[in-house]
């Protein structure tokens, strides 16, 4: 069974750096870390959870235009982790931040790691 881990949440004051880390255990028939798309979602207080960034397999990435230019996917596949590196936060960054691993018509979510912005 595939289970995500988010990490490296936490309170940060605007204009500061923090990095997300996820990693990926157990496997969908044997298989591995690579075979998925990854990519992070986040959930403000009463809102929905919404698009941040995505990297696929081959480790292209794409954002939403709220974190392009500031934030920065990666993925270490010989580590099964994944990475969002956030720059510049701001207030409005604040949010539950969730991991995702997609394969074919499987998904799979962490349980997300809070992020707080704030002076």
């Amino acid at each position: 069974q595939v289970q995500l881990v988010e990490s490296g949440g936490g309170v940060v004051q605007p204009g500061e750096s923090l990095r997300l880390s996820c990693t990926l255990s157990g496997s969908y028939f044997g298989s591995t870390f690579d075979i998925y798309a990854m990519g992070w979602y986040r959930q403000a207080p009463g809102k929905q959870r919404d698009f941040v960034a995505h990297i696929t397999q081959g480790a292209t990435t794409s954002y939403s235009d709220s974190v392009k230019d500031r934030f920065a996917i990666s993925r270490d596949n010989a580590k099964n982790k994944m990475y969002l590196q956030m720059n510049s936060v701001k207030p409005e960054d604040t949010g539950v931040y969730f991991c995702i691993a997609g394969h074919g018509t499987e998904d799979y979510w962490g349980q997300g790691t809070q992020v707080t912005v704030s002076s």
